[in-house]
């Protein structure tokens, strides 16, 4: 056995003996979802309104909230005209509070690292998984651990998997540019190999517009149980509503090669990041949830999700964000948003809501959105519905654009 096996088998028992087990109808060990994004936030730090996002500052980790991550989707063609998907996810976990962190030696860790990788084309779909830990105290700017993420230069990385700014941070750019964002323009690398011959990327992602910040001015809210809102400056008990700190670069224009089964090829097409940070994700009643990110023809874009459980009603809470070609956003209320599946398909011999109807009356939006192939299920430790949804008029039939769609608990 390699010692690369010795370090990511107690990884994922680590990863897995944290996660939700608790999901109603789930096999005896089956992980539900990830950990800790119903519980109470306890002495972990919690995300509320009033705190103002700063960058490039929070590109970076943030250890003293309980989950985090870095996931992008790309919908891409390559030189053949062909359509093909891709994600890179890394996750960060803390296990404990910061109060209660060990010290810091080479064999402590306090935080848990884990990333996805995938590629899609027609009823291709190829999925990665890695693990890794670190310690919250070590100093990511003087030296690289085996996972982490830095504000900059920009760098989120496990292994030889990273998404990294290749704008170095030098005297001239510090004296000259001092308001330099190094998430600007980014490079995207990562590789498998597999039975198939291996799969990959490496591509360039340069930012046409602005980041998006979600909810209000960056706090998302995921539930219909208050505000999230600090009192006196520090936090009441039960006075939190489930939320994050929540923010998008839907902007990406991509370039570069993808490898699948061993064959490379040149592609181009369009991007989107999303950063998000949290303690608290879910309500305790809430079990998994439906997220989509559209880029429309007409240079609007939609970030739209229905957590499952947590309305003042009991049924659904919905959000989301309307956002402008130039990259204003309107945040969108539960109730302006109508969100319907149907129908299913088999993934992985599951039934999986793979047609939506997506409303959205402020925006005079009405489309049918749709997964081309059912095939997207992520196997991985976590595991959840991943994939590339074609959105049509529902009146006419024609294409309105394209994005992904994310589903989890089914």
């Amino acid at each position: 056995m390699s010692g690369t096996r010795l370090v990511v088998i107690p990884l994922t028992l680590l990863w897995l003996a944290s996660c939700d087990t608790g999901r109603d109808g789930a096999a005896p060990g089956e992980p539900a979802g990830f950990a800790g994004l119903g519980e109470e936030a306890g002495d972990f730090a919690q995300a509320h309104e009033g705190i103002t996002l700063r960058f490039p500052e929070d590109h970076a980790a943030h250890p003293d909230y309980r989950i985090e991550w870095w996931y992008l989707t790309a919908n891409l063609e390559d030189d053949r005209g062909e359509p093909l998907g891709l994600q890179w996810t890394l996750f960060r976990q803390a296990l404990t509070p910061p109060g209660e962190r060990p010290e810091s030696t080479p064999w402590a860790a306090d935080q848990l690292w884990m990333a996805h990788m995938a590629v899609s084309r027609g009823e291709t779909h190829r999925v990665a998984e890695r693990f890794a830990r670190s310690h919250s105290d070590d100093d990511l700017e003087e030296r690289d651990g085996q996972a982490g993420a830095r504000a900059e230069p920009f760098r989120a990385w496990i292994d030889h998997w990273q998404l990294a700014s290749h704008i170095e941070t030098s005297d001239e750019t510090s004296d000259d540019e001092p308001d330099t964002d190094t998430f600007d323009e980014l490079e995207l690398t990562a590789h498998q190999d597999d039975e198939y011959g291996g799969f990959g990327y490496d591509l360039t992602l340069t930012a046409e517009g602005p980041l998006v910040l979600h909810g209000e001015n960056g706090f998302s809210q995921k539930s219909a149980d208050g505000q999230g809102s600090m009192s006196s400056g520090s936090m009441s008990s039960g006075s939190m509503s489930s939320g994050s700190m929540y923010y998008s670069q839907p902007f990406w224009r991509i370039e570069g090669e993808v490898t699948l089964d061993g064959e490379t090829r040149t592609v181009s097409g369009r991007g989107w990041l999303d950063r998000e940070w949290s303690s608290q994700l879910l309500g305790a009643e809430q079990r998994g949830w439906d997220w989509f990110s559209l880029h429309l023809d007409s240079g609007y874009k939609l970030m739209a999700f229905r957590l499952r459980g947590g309305a003042t009603d009991g049924g659904d809470y919905r959000s989301g964000t309307w956002i402008s070609p130039e990259g204003e956003p309107t945040a969108l209320t539960p109730d302006e948003i109508h969100m319907e599946p149907l129908g299913t398909r088999q993934a992985a011999g599951r039934e999986v809501p793979t047609r939506w109807r997506l409303e959205i009356p402020r925006a005079e939006l009405d489309l049918i959105v749709e997964a081309p192939h059912a095939e997207r299920w992520m196997d991985t430790s976590v595991p959840y519905w991943e994939g590339e949804v074609v959105a049509r008029d529902a009146d006419s039939g024609e294409n309105r654009g394209v994005g992904y769609l994310e589903m989890t608990d089914y």
